[in-house]
């Protein structure tokens, strides 16, 4: 119940500052220069949105995935090397099972060809 009060209390707090300080706050007018790219006091030359591969995005996600696999996978080979547990051998292997069945998902979808 406490928590609970708490977490109301917080919220209100919270509503209540961002109110006051959306009513206190000076409204400025945007003006040509801060709304005009800046490129060290040159016209800018071509478009500021410029067209992004969707490609090397995919492969910074894939690059971001794996890495984040290979950091979780540490403490199993040390629990495998250390405990030799049953339950741990079991855990990792279907651990180790679920990434290459995305890997292979992955292969099958074509996103690990990088050039293309």
């Amino acid at each position: 119940m406490v928590m609970g009060l708490s977490v109301v209390f917080v919220c209100i707090v919270c509503c209540l500052f961002t109110g006051l300080f959306m009513m206190l706050s000076e409204k400025r007018g945007l003006d040509r220069e801060k709304c005009s790219p800046y490129e060290c006091g040159f016209e800018p030359i071509g478009s500021a949105r410029s067209p992004f591969s969707i490609r090397f995005f995919l492969v910074a996600v894939l690059f971001v995935v794996f890495d984040v696999e290979v950091v979780l996978l540490m403490p199993f080979a040390y629990m495998f090397f250390y405990g030799k547990s049953v339950l741990g051998i079991l855990s990792s292997s279907g651990f180790l099972l679920i990434l290459f069945v995305g890997l292979y998902h992955e292969y099958r979808e074509g996103s690990l060809e990088w050039v293309g």
